[in-house]
């Protein structure tokens, strides 16, 4: 696919997709929603890809949903009146935020300006979050009359507390690089200038490792959040099962610490 509103490119094992909107602080508005939709599906698809790094072009990482004239139009089309459409009880922010919750290789996001709303949201729904000195984070909803959504209510929390995450969702208030960082909103904090590069190097380092039991681990990582114990070991040991199906990693992972070498894994 030919993408306008995203650049997505690839370095080795590790494919980078940049918002590239950046006289709109990348809003997301109808472009940036269809290609971010496809580009995380290629990603997803493609068994060369071990890791996904999200980022923005200029300087937002992604301000939220585009409310500009020129997205919604002046005219906006009426409500859908199909049956599918009155029964969707997610709308574009529910599949926003399960695009990338759902996504089972490593997902890094790499913060470099205003994160708020929606956009906020999509850096939380990563595993990690690499962010530079001029990363800014905001909640927003309330100053729109909203709650939060694109599972603002459901990540924040998971990432730095009940009460952390009611003072940044209640008062809307900024929180800048330093701050996160403390906060645990990022999980590394670099020069800006190196931002990319240094998520790169980040998604590298984890793609390295045999690629099914790398996406077995995000599997059991994610699912075992809300399991209990018994529920938690069962599927381990499910998963370990999905792991072992590549039998040249296993032997590999054998051979290489046995002749002290670096391993070389393959995925099968």
């Amino acid at each position: 696919m030919a993408y306008e509103a995203v650049i997505y490119e690839k370095r080795e094992h590790v494919a980078v997709l940049t918002l590239n909107k950046p006289e709109r602080l990348n809003a997301i508005g109808a472009a940036i929603r269809a290609e971010v939709h496809a580009a995380v599906g290629e990603a997803h698809k493609d068994d060369a890809i071990r890791a996904l790094i999200i980022t923005g072009a200029g300087r937002g990482f992604c301000s939220g949903a585009d409310l500009t004239t020129a997205a919604i139009g002046a005219n906006p089309p009426p409500p859908p009146t199909d049956q599918n459409s009155l029964l969707d009880d997610m709308g574009w922010v529910g599949r926003w935020a399960h695009l990338f919750h759902d996504f089972d290789k490593p997902l890094i996001a790499a913060v470099g300006g205003v994160a708020a709303g929606a956009g906020m949201s999509m850096a939380l729904a990563c595993d990690l979050r690499v962010g530079s000195e001029h990363a800014r984070f905001k909640t927003v909803f309330i100053e729109r009359n909203l709650s939060p959504d694109s599972g603002m209510s459901y990540f924040l929390p998971r990432i730095i507390g009940y009460s952390r995450a009611a003072d940044l969702i209640f008062t809307s208030r900024a929180v800048g690089a330093e701050e996160a960082y403390r906060l645990g909103l990022l999980d590394r904090l670099v020069a800006h200038e190196n931002l990319v590069e240094e998520a790169v190097k980040l998604a590298a380092e984890m793609g390295g490792w045999p690629p099914l039991a790398l996406r077995a681990s995000k599997r059991v990582l994610q699912k075992n959040m809300t399991a209990d114990l018994d529920d938690a070991l069962r599927y381990e040991s499910v998963n370990l099962g999905f792991a072992r199906k590549a039998v040249n990693d296993s032997r590999e992972s054998i051979r290489s610490f046995a002749e002290k070498r670096k391993p070389t894994y393959t995925g099968t």
